[in-house]
């Protein structure tokens, strides 16, 4: 049985220092032409804010723009008004494009995501990402005192624990990884990998999404680190190193349930469904959502809707896929590329298969503002979740959160983090095998209702129990979701082998 502690008692106790790539706010010029910011979104934002307010914490993070006497004072005005602390850092745009959309962006992320056609390197853009690591680290070093919580988070600042050891920081460090970790084989194709382990192992824990993430980085560590000497548990490993340990654990993410839950019922969420479906004229709704990015798999989804027209003839007139994917990094030429192949791919299937009255790929590129979020996961009977890698993916989460009435179904690549948790219940599908998902689909539309009920009914329960809030109080070992069980050392040998001791 779950051992059971109140809730985040620990974390209360200290001030929470939460250091990201971004600052949890967006900042925009009101009608007057005065800077205004305003709170941001996302599970980071939703998990952490309330802990770093309770504990008249830090934020510490790039504003997305330079900071200019202007960004300072709206940052300290909106500060005053809060119970925390928001410290930017400055960041130039050369660096961005080095630092960020060159090494984190081109080389950490499509290797990460096991996508080596996408990856590249470049040694001016490793030392910009060095650089900016040291600055994060150096302010956190002035910000923070050693008693602090410290939390550091994702691909952008891998170093910035390894500097703060450098600058002489005795404080606890947490770091956790949003996106998956690769498997050996593909980690050390990585130029310096040696330089980014042992940055790794300058926290004292490490947090990623899946047991499978941890696997391949204690499986990187015996390889890599001869020396190390590693004890596994379920769901925790120690890795002992140069007198220090390093605690390696996975504790999957979520979102805040009843927030989506609540929402999905409100009268804004319920008109916004209600006018999607009202001027859709088709038995069958599939929703896909996704951020501008090859990882995704919408190229690969669009290729299977159509063979799922093709295979499947009675549907066509009978379901459209509506395929909302939002804006991102469009100054990279990948991305833009990516998006042309997007237009041409929607715009044949569409011309191949429309009827008067209906379009088989509803093809949009914006932006959803909460209430249109809401209602588009109410309006759909489907959604079509198909990632070719995922660290985790909330969209999953979100739509069987906001589906009240029990009534959708969840298809799901076995490439997204969230299958370990879903699997059972959502229709688990290869995003490169297109008979796979064109039958998924199929068997969504062709479902009795009392499936679709229990299937979302345990799906909604899997993510109440396992929410965001939980995911904190895992990480920060207040709350204890698995039986321990005795432990199993492990030591390399100088050959990197591994020996059960």
């Amino acid at each position: 049985m779950a051992v059971r502690y109140p809730a985040m008692t620990q974390v209360a106790k200290k001030r929470l220092v939460v250091v990201s790539n971004r600052l949890p706010v967006a900042l925009d010029k009101n009608q007057s032409g005065l800077l205004e910011v305003k709170q941001g979104t996302g599970g980071l934002v939703t998990a952490l804010e309330p802990i770093v307010r309770k504990s008249n914490g830090i934020w510490i993070g790039w504003p997305g723009c330079m900071v200019t006497p202007d960004v300072k004072e709206a940052l300290t005005k909106f500060t005053l008004e809060t119970p925390h602390t928001l410290i930017p850092i400055d960041i130039s745009e050369e660096e961005v494009q080095q630092y960020y959309r060159g090494y984190s962006n081109k080389t950490i992320w499509p290797l990460f995501h096991d996508l080596l056609g996408q990856f590249s390197f470049d040694l001016e853009n490793y030392d910009a990402y060095q650089k900016v690591n040291h600055r994060f680290a150096s302010v956190v070093a002035q910000s923070s005192m050693p008693d602090d919580a410290c939390w550091i988070h994702d691909y952008q600042l891998i170093f910035a624990g390894q500097y703060l050891r450098e600058l002489s920081y005795h404080g606890h460090l947490d770091y956790f990884l949003h996106i998956p970790f690769p498997s050996l084989d593909l980690f050390r194709r990585l130029p310096r990998y040696e330089e980014i382990m042992h940055a790794f192992l300058a926290y004292d824990h490490i947090g990623f999404q899946t047991s499978a993430d941890r696997r391949n980085f204690i499986g990187c560590v015996k390889w890599m680190v001869p020396k190390a000497r590693v004890t596994s548990r379920k769901r925790q490993a120690t890795v002992q190193y140069e007198g220090r340990d390093v605690i390696v654990g996975y504790y999957p993410i979520s979102i805040d349930f009843e927030e989506f839950s609540r929402g999905a019922d409100s009268s804004d969420a319920n008109d916004a469904a209600w006018f999607l479906r009202e001027n859709l004229t088709i038995k069958h709704l599939a929703l896909g959502l996704d951020r501008l990015d090859y990882t995704k798999g919408i190229r690969e989804r669009f290729l299977a809707f159509e063979r799922l027209l093709v295979k499947h003839p009675e549907l066509v007139g009978d379901i459209s896929l509506l395929q909302i994917v939002i804006p991102s990094r469009l100054n990279v030429p990948e991305y833009q590329e990516l998006k042309r192949e997007l237009d041409f791919e929607a715009g044949r299937i569409n011309s191949t298969f429309s009827q008067h009255g209906w379009v088989p790929i509803l093809y949009e590129f914006r932006t959803l503002n909460r209430e249109q979020l809401l209602g588009h996961y109410k309006a759909a009977d489907i959604a079509l979740i198909t990632p070719i890698r995922d660290g985790m993916n909330l969209v999953s989460k979100e739509f069987c959160a906001s589906c009240t009435d029990e009534d959708g179904v969840l298809i799901l690549s076995r490439f997204a983090g969230a299958s370990a948790q879903l699997g059972k219940n959502a229709l688990l599908v290869n995003p490169f095998d297109y008979d796979e998902i064109a039958d998924a689909i199929y068997r969504a539309c062709t479902m009795s209702a009392d499936e679709k009920q229990n299937r979302m009914r345990t799906l909604r329960s899997e993510i109440r129990r396992n929410n965001v809030h939980r995911w904190v109080r895992w990480f920060f070992k207040e709350e204890s979701p698995d039986v321990q069980v005795g432990p199993v050392i492990e030591q390399n040998t100088t050959d990197g082998k591994t020996g059960k001791l």
